[in-house]
């Protein structure tokens, strides 16, 4: 079975991979796999273009855990959508040194729900889990998304709402 592990960056995805692979579980991180279909560097937003579609297409789904922005663009068997406050996004995403026009694009993207929309309509409502890890620990969410990934959990999305936000996103 494989498992994504999607959201806005800051959200806590390398992390919660990097705990998982701790204890022994398969990871795959989506950065050691695009290098191939970089397209170029898109200077204004400070990223690599990826090809979305060629990098999907020569995908090899395998058993364990997909971690990146765009797992949920894979062919996976349940997704796992990480969220997080857009105030507390923005702080992360500067701490990381990430320039002002980057920070809000990502925070915006998060408040408007962007990767959870995409998420949900391209799976099933029983595939898909959205976890807020503002507050909480790298364990206790890599624990969480261990538990639905094995049927622990019922699928669960759609209560978090950061919409108040999108005004005082600057």
């Amino acid at each position: 079975m494989m498992v994504g592990i999607t959201g806005t960056p800051g959200t806590g995805k390398s992390s919660v991979a990097d705990e998982l692979a701790r204890r022994g579980i398969s990871v795959l991180h989506i950065s050691d796999t695009v290098e191939t279909y970089v397209l170029g560097e898109d200077d204004d937003r400070d990223t690599r273009v990826i090809d979305e579609d060629a990098w999907v297409a020569g995908f090899t789904p395998f058993d364990g855990f997909v971690e990146g922005h765009l797992a949920h663009l894979l062919p996976c068997d349940r997704v796992v959508v990480l969220r997080c406050r857009p105030d507390v996004l923005g702080e992360r995403l500067k701490n990381r040194g990430y320039g002002s026009e980057k920070v809000r694009e990502n925070t915006l993207a998060e408040a408007l729900d962007v990767i959870l929309i995409e998420t949900v309509e391209s799976f099933r409502p029983e595939q898909v889990y959205e976890l807020d890890t503002t507050g909480m620990g790298i364990r206790e969410c890599s624990t969480i998304i261990d538990q639905f990934a094995r049927g622990s959990i019922p699928a669960s999305f759609g209560s978090i709402d950061w919409s108040s936000y999108i005004g005082m996103i600057e």
